[in-house]
């Protein structure tokens, strides 16, 4: 897929934002990506036997506040992808079901810490090495985020997160592979872990949200993609995105919307994305009466 995450929205475990205690916010979103130049290494090209690549993904995701520090997360997206041009078959299922939790743990004069653990398990049969028409890397993760947030009283708001993922080796649908350079008589393969950062610069307050951030996400190891070969889930990949990002919800429903675009990259595609988004936000537990 040249492109190994996925921007989340709001009320997500890369944020500041919590839900207060016996309260939850259940949001469903679509979300569009789509390149016809890739990176193959560090050489920017195009593929007329691909055209315009597209993922698409709708995703519903739930926010419960356990406690005013602590929330817990969980989302499932079903993905798509297509081409414009060539015979390479589409593949589309239900993709890794993931969980968050998010923990504040130091709130001071508008200075905030945030420890923030996730994993994720593959729930659909896809093919991993069918790459760039793969809908995920088929591998279970496990992640631990730090994120370290400011807000001012006017509502501006400056976050800065750095990630690090592991991840589990893959089974493929064949007896060997070759990757870095070596040629391997086995079906099991080792995806390299992955780390990332970003840093966000936004205005949050009755109900409006607004931000633009920088993402820098890459493999900690692998190789390159070999000159006119197809990718491959060993691929070492990096990309640099800038985004914007705006939600508007001034009571229990809101919207949200956010575009991206890949400044630059290594075995990635150089993507246009979009996501648009519904929140719905209720107490699961009614407060008791005096």
């Amino acid at each position: 897929m040249l492109s190994f995450k996925q921007s989340a929205f709001a009320q997500m475990p890369n944020d500041a934002i919590y839900m207060s205690k016996n309260t939850a916010c259940l949001a469903v979103s679509y979300n569009n990506s789509s390149w016809n130049k890739y990176w193959e290494n560090s050489l920017l090209r195009e593929n007329l036997n691909i055209g315009t690549h597209t993922t698409q993904s709708t995703m519903a995701m739930l926010a419960v506040g356990v406690t005013k520090n602590l929330n817990a997360i969980v989302a499932l997206p079903y993905v798509w992808t297509q081409t414009s041009a060539g015979n390479l078959r589409w593949q589309r299922g239900f993709q890794d079901a993931s969980g968050w939790l998010k923990y504040r743990f130091i709130n001071k004069s508008g200075f905030s810490m945030h420890a923030i653990a996730g994993a994720s398990i593959p729930v659909g049969n896809y093919v991993a090495e069918f790459m760039p028409m793969s809908i995920g890397m088929q591998c279970k993760t496990a992640t631990a985020r730090l994120l370290a947030s400011y807000k001012h009283r006017s509502g501006i708001y400056l976050t800065a997160s750095g990630s690090y993922i592991f991840r589990s080796n893959i089974h493929i649908d064949r007896d060997s592979y070759q990757a870095d350079k070596h040629l391997y008589n086995v079906h099991q393969v080792s995806v390299p872990n992955a780390y990332d950062a970003a840093a966000r610069l936004g205005y949050l307050k009755r109900g409006i949200q607004a931000e633009t951030y920088v993402e820098y996400g890459a493999c900690d190891g692998g190789d390159n993609i070999r000159r006119n070969d197809m990718p491959f889930p060993t691929n070492n990949m990096k990309s640099t995105s800038l985004g914007f990002y705006a939600k508007y919800q001034p009571h229990n429903f809101g919207l949200n919307a956010r575009v991206a675009h890949v400044l630059s990259g290594s075995n990635v595609g150089q993507s246009t994305s979009y996501s648009v988004g519904v929140l719905y936000q209720f107490r699961y537990i009614k407060a008791a009466k005096n």
